[in-house]
């Protein structure tokens, strides 16, 4: 048998060691890593313990404009809501039903609101609610279907809120800023905001209404309830009233029309002080789908007169309507342009005339057969 080796043994020993000292480090890591939550949760904040706040800094310059101009509009801003009487034909008995909500703005101190003629339209009742919980019974000042604007009056003897002010709509431009605060689906007092998208758009009436004219369009989200409701500047005046959307849904779809305050100015302050709008007219007779047809057949665009009412301003400033006689029919004057606007069909017409007050002189461009002349008349009272 051969000796031990002293080197091979001390190798042996030194290796035995080594893995000895391995395998021990390696059971430790394991207990370790089974320890480790436990650890955690000796060192872990205790369960529920609010987080650190972290510090926002300053707001936006346009987000404190945009808080600014809500918080001094809020209160000049109304919620609608009418209710309509039906008799029962069984009973007999009368009794009211919710007929509908919009929304509408103070327009002065005397307790005036202005609100869309649609909002109220068909309705026995309806009842003004303040921002601060008060509401009160409305009753019906005016109206102007033409234009789907109404006036209300609110109680007396008590503060109301301060009026909207006042801006301008002829110098609009398409990419401003706008804003609506209204009540859409019921949602009191919520703020949209958008830009001008377009201008002078026009919108068929409800049910074959009249075209209202001069709209304002915009893509600030409007919505049902939010009709009546101011449509704002970036100043916080007022520059429109929110009366409509384009949807085929029926919900918004990013097109939504305002009758513009120059428009406004004219027809409330009528409404409050007659009851009625009376819009300015020429004393002519002309009809809408005859006009379409004779513009198709003649190739010229403009308004074709029918007829002028003897006395008229129409008959002062000389112009001629359809006229029968021996050589058969002659065609009577067609007025092309107002103040050099140009004039495509009755309603534009009137449209153009609405810019203006009963008693004004406007320029008319009239064509009587292949001459053009201009006709100077002052505007009478429409029927």
């Amino acid at each position: 048998m051969r000796p031990d080796d002293p080197y091979r043994s001390q190798f042996a020993r030194s290796f035995f060691s080594r893995w000895l000292f391995i395998t021990a480090c390696l059971a430790a890591l394991m207990v370790l890593w089974h320890l480790l939550p436990v650890f955690e949760s000796w060192f872990a904040p205790e369960a529920g313990t609010p987080r650190t706040v972290t510090a926002r800094g300053d707001l936006a310059a346009d987000e404190k404009a945009t808080i600014e101009l809500f918080e001094k509009s809020r209160d000049s801003v109304v919620f609608i809501s009418t209710t309509q009487m039906v008799r029962d034909p069984w009973t007999r008995n009368i009794f009211t039903i919710p007929r509908g909500t919009g929304s509408g703005f103070v327009w002065d101190d005397a307790g005036h609101v202005v609100t869309n003629f649609h909002v109220i339209e068909g309705a026995s009742q309806a009842t003004v609610k303040l921002a601060d919980g008060r509401d009160y019974q409305a009753a019906l000042v005016g109206a102007s279907p033409a234009h789907d604007i109404a006036v209300l009056r609110i109680g007396v003897g008590f503060k109301r809120p301060p009026p909207v002010p006042i801006g301008t709509s002829g110098d609009l431009k398409v990419g401003q800023k706008v804003f609506a605060i209204g009540n859409p689906f019921g949602l009191d007092w919520t703020l949209t905001n958008g830009i001008v998208s377009a201008l002078d758009r026009s919108l068929a009436g409800d049910r074959g209404g009249p075209v209202i004219e001069h709209l304002i369009q915009t893509d600030a989200a409007i919505n049902p309830g939010n009709s009546g409701g101011p449509l704002l500047d970036s100043s916080g005046r007022l520059i429109g009233i929110n009366t409509a959307i384009y949807s085929p849904s029926g919900a918004f779809a990013g097109i939504g029309f305002a009758v513009p305050v120059d428009t406004v100015m004219r027809v409330v302050p009528e409404l409050i002080k007659t009851g009625r709008y009376i819009r300015p007219a020429l004393g002519i007779e002309a009809d809408e789908r005859l006009n379409e047809r004779l513009v198709a057949t003649t190739g010229i665009e403009g308004v074709f007169v029918l007829r002028v009412a003897p006395g008229s301003a129409a008959e002062k400033a000389g112009l001629r309507g359809i006229l029968v006689g021996p050589a058969g029919i002659e065609p009577g004057d067609v007025i092309v342009a107002v103040e050099g606007k140009a004039v495509h069909g009755l309603s534009q017409l009137l449209a153009r005339l609405d810019d203006y007050r009963v008693g004004d002189t406007v320029r008319l461009t009239v064509r009587r057969g292949e001459e053009h002349r201009e006709v100077a008349i002052t505007l009478q009272p429409g029927v």
